[in-house]
């Protein structure tokens, strides 16, 4: 069967929650989602409430602060948000990604000559002494290796050793926040998963993001070789507007293509727009995922970036909207200035 790249959207909408939002609570949609991208500690909040009905962020710093969620360096080497147990899967799964993300390109050569069992042990004390943050965990670091750089061999062991950077970086209503980093077996109190289960996060991908290729999850979790995975699960089988073939669990919700998309607001590198080989499937015209803006969607595609300061919200379209899909982007965008400048005087504009 084939899916057209609007019924490829609408499946994925649904599936993130951006079609209607959800009753869940924050955590659960977490885990639905298999993390959320957190380089900019505060996304996932934004992220979170386009996606649940009467969010509220206290809500969700509630799990940094008790430990059900945390945040540490994931899929494709950048910082997630995920659920405690969602840490203790997917580290080690993801091993073989940071190791490449560590010993290639700029920072291999920064760290080339060092014993890389030596360098995580010794950074693993450092931080079991106390929390740390990387910078002075690098001059620690450097003390001992005094021939290369303090951020390459802090990095290195951010990718080595499973950390966790540690409230109160991340918790809404604070300031950026120190940050520091811990053991995620001191954080949690719990070592990594034994045998964890590629079979299973390929599944709970396709729950969230499906259909999709091979390729497609490999792109979002920066692992080679999982088709003798997708082998393995009775899947079915469809094919997009370019003949590639995709899988999808038969149960999973694939709505009608004309099914309608309200105007979501979208944080900075959100997993939605770059968790497939061919992001058709969300992007518009113009969008490149690389920028440092968030984005907003309109019937359903990224169709631009935004911006809030000082209570004003800034929109800069790729194309020029429709009078209708302006003013109805333009009602969502009042909505996210009460949640994120409450009591501001605000202003939605155009660029």
């Amino acid at each position: 069967m084939k899916l057209s790249a609007r019924q490829l959207n609408r499946a994925l909408l649904a599936r993130q929650f951006l079609l209607e939002r959800s009753e869940k609570a924050p955590l659960e949609v977490v885990e639905h989602l298999v993390g959320m991208q957190s380089q900019v500690p505060l996304s996932p909040y934004v992220g979170l409430w386009s996606r649940v009905s009467g969010f509220q962020p206290a809500a969700l710093a509630a799990t940094l602060e008790d430990r059900s969620a945390v945040r540490l360096v994931l899929m494709r080497g950048t910082i997630h948000l995920v659920s405690a147990r969602d840490a203790l899967l997917l580290r080690p799964l993801l091993k073989p990604v940071l190791d490449r993300v560590n010993f290639t390109g700029h920072n291999g050569k920064q760290i080339a000559g060092i014993d890389p069992e030596e360098l995580a042990e010794h950074g693993r004390s450092l931080l079991e002494e106390e929390p740390r943050t990387r910078e002075d965990l690098g001059k620690l670091l450097q003390e001992r290796w005094p021939g290369h750089q303090a951020t390459a061999l802090a990095y290195a062991v951010q990718l080595l050793v499973p950390l966790a950077q540690i409230p109160p970086r991340g918790v809404w209503g604070v300031a950026q926040g120190r940050g520091d980093h811990a053991t995620l077996h001191t954080w949690l109190g719990a070592e990594s998963l034994p045998a964890p289960s590629i079979t299973e996060v390929v599944s709970r991908y396709l729950r969230a993001f499906g259909p999709a290729s091979v390729q497609d999850a490999q792109t979002w979790s920066g692992l080679t070789r999982l088709s003798e995975v997708f082998d393995r699960l009775p899947l079915r089988r469809f094919t997009d507007e370019n003949g590639r073939t995709l899988f999808d669990h038969e149960d999973s919700p694939r709505p009608d293509e004309d099914t309608p998309a309200p105007p979501r607001f979208l944080p900075e590198f959100d997993n939605v727009a770059l968790s497939h080989a061919d992001r058709t499937r969300i992007t518009s015209p113009g969008f490149n995922g690389s920028s440092t803006r968030g984005g907003f969607t309109v019937d359903g595609f990224v169709s631009g970036t935004w911006k809030v300061a000082k209570g004003t919200l800034s929109l800069s379209p790729y194309q020029r909207l429709l009078k209708r899909d302006s003013a109805l982007v333009e009602a969502e965008g009042h909505r996210l200035l009460e949640f994120v400048a409450p009591g501001a005087d605000h202003a939605v504009i155009f660029e």
